[in-house]
């Protein structure tokens, strides 16, 4: 019955900083951009290969915790050939990764950086 993921769904407080992260800075391409009048906000679509990542404007949303852990999404995982080359990619565009470690549950490395709002994403070979 499910076949694969459709999409991300990611709410974010500023939209010009998060469509320069994600559009400029990681490389998706906009599918679709609507101003919501009624919302005051707008809906964005985004696509990098296989990945579709549907991006909202609420500027007063309450804060994520991230740090202690909570309940729900824990962070999002983009699958790359390298993880190494694809982190230096990162840095050389502004984004701090942390260090490189080993998955010793699925195997490969991995590494986490954050967008502009926090949220943990995850490199992953």
């Amino acid at each position: 019955m499910l076949t694969k993921q459709h999409h991300v769904a990611i709410i974010c407080s500023d939209y010009e900083r998060s469509k320069d992260f994600y559009v400029n800075k990681l490389g998706f391409q906009i599918i679709r951009e609507v101003w919501r009048e009624e919302r005051q906000d707008y809906l964005t679509m985004l696509r990098s290969g296989d990945v579709v990542l549907e991006l909202f404007t609420k500027p007063h949303a309450p804060q994520r915790p991230t740090q202690p852990e909570a309940l729900g999404l824990r962070h999002l995982a983009f699958q790359v050939e390298d993880t190494a080359a694809a982190a230096a990619w990162l840095n050389s565009r502004g984004i701090e990764t942390e260090p490189i470690r080993e998955d010793s549950v699925n195997g490969g490395r991995m590494t986490f950086f954050r967008d502009p709002d926090g949220l943990p994403l995850e490199l992953h070979e």
